[in-house]
């Protein structure tokens, strides 16, 4: 019985030091699986994540070769953002807005992009990049979009079976051109196209 008590304060301090051992061994892998929501800066010749923007840029010694430094930041969860022109774009978000900026070294040019995945019509600059199942309804001339000067209305057709579209819009996969008309709402080409769904 003396025994058994000696060996008990022994026993309880080898639990405890196992313990700590195995929440030691395990920490730093639960912090490497955790993910980095803040934003970062980056050498422009760096790898910029899926879903992340540049938000600004800017001249630095700290990036040897292209003197370029990159304020990023990630999209997920955004429905609107201040980007460079060199950013890329996520997929489902548009360029409604381009601007002169100082806070853009290399190009000088801003965009506001916004996230349009639950949205059914936007306006956007021309070149903008289109995401799927999405047609331009409209064209027009605008100082909201340096660079090109023109504006674009676009629409979701995921549920309609017809729709009336510019001739240079995108043609999403399994529609086709029914016939073609003159129009004052095409900006650029004067023509429009009736589609429907084949």
């Amino acid at each position: 019985m003396k025994t058994a008590r000696k060996h008990v304060p022994h026993l309880i301090t080898a639990v405890l030091m196992l313990l700590g051992l195995m929440t030691a061994a395990t920490a730093p892998a639960q912090a490497a699986t955790q993910r980095v929501t803040a934003g970062a800066s980056i050498c422009s010749n760096g790898t910029i994540p899926a879903g992340w923007v540049i938000t600004s840029s800017y001249s630095t010694n700290a990036c040897p070769g292209t003197g370029v430094g990159y304020n990023i930041t990630d999209s997920n969860g955004a429905t609107g953002l201040s980007v460079c022109s060199m950013s890329p774009i996520p997929p489902n978000w548009v360029v409604t807005w381009s601007y002169s900026t100082n806070a853009c070294a290399g190009t000088g040019v801003g965009y506001s992009i916004a996230n349009v995945t639950n949205s059914t019509t936007a306006s956007v600059c021309s070149f903008t990049p289109m995401p799927p199942n999405w047609v331009v309804t409209w064209s027009y001339s605008t100082n909201a979009c340096a660079g090109t000067g023109v504006g674009y209305s676009i629409a979701k057709i995921t549920t309609q079976t017809t729709a009336s579209v510019c001739s240079f819009s995108p043609l999403p996969a399994g529609w086709i051109v029914t016939s073609s008309y003159s129009t004052n709402a095409c900006y650029g080409s004067g023509t429009g196209y009736y589609i429907r769904k084949a």
